[in-house]
């Protein structure tokens, strides 16, 4: 994924926090300063852009189709654990699990198709985990964002500074590894990318569209 997603959201963050000290400082009846939803908006007009040659509609039909052949053996799958088996299914976040390059707000919405597959999952004692390139500075609104849109997270991961030298793909790999060592199965692993799914450590792997890139 590129960080067009989440820069977006440190934008806003950054851009609320301003406005809030501004309106704090004995300067603010002065100074106008741009609020939390002005800086949305503002915001809102690039990340529409940016998805302007993808129709929400179609990319909603695709990710419901590649969603369509996923369920079918989660349930199987889950129907047939191991006795004692503890399983996981890896997602990735921007434009897999959230809907973030459609008119960016902030929660960003889910993903439906990939939400229904995932609250299958949840309510069949499947852990779910979440492996972004996000930084770690909008890691807690991240968190809240997935659990208030209806995901049960039982980790996320997401990049810290030393992490910023390592490639995606690797990082991502990393992680998914790092679950395995908790004595998780991931049954499966879901995202948008090649570097969401490169490297193993899945017994099935799912890609939803980018369109050569023009989602983040």
């Amino acid at each position: 994924m590129t960080g067009s997603s989440w820069q977006r959201l440190i934008g806003v963050t950054v851009a609320a926090t301003a406005a809030t000290a501004a309106l704090m400082s004995p300067a603010a009846a002065a100074t106008p300063a741009m609020t939390p939803a002005a800086a949305t908006t503002a915001t809102s007009t690039v990340a529409t852009a940016a998805a302007a040659d993808v129709g929400y509609d179609t990319w909603q039909k695709d990710c419901a189709a590649v969603m369509a052949q996923a369920l079918p053996y989660l349930k199987q799958r889950i129907a047939d654990a191991a006795t004692g088996e503890k399983q996981a299914v890896v997602f990735d976040i921007d434009n897999t699990t959230l809907e973030t390059d459609f008119g960016f707000s902030y929660p960003s919405p889910a993903n439906a198709p990939v939400l229904d597959v995932a609250e299958y999952a949840q309510d069949h004692g499947v852990a779910l985990f979440f492996v972004t390139a996000r930084p770690d500075i909008i890691k807690s609104l991240t968190e809240y964002n997935l659990k208030h849109v209806g995901y049960q997270v039982s980790g996320l991961y997401v990049r810290n500074f030393i992490d910023l030298f390592t490639g995606v793909a690797d990082y991502k790999t990393a992680q998914r590894k790092a679950i395995e060592a908790k004595g998780y199965t991931i049954i499966a692993n879901i995202g948008n990318s090649a570097t969401d799914l490169s490297g193993g450590h899945a017994e099935k792997t799912y890609k939803l569209p980018d369109y050569d890139g023009q989602l983040s």
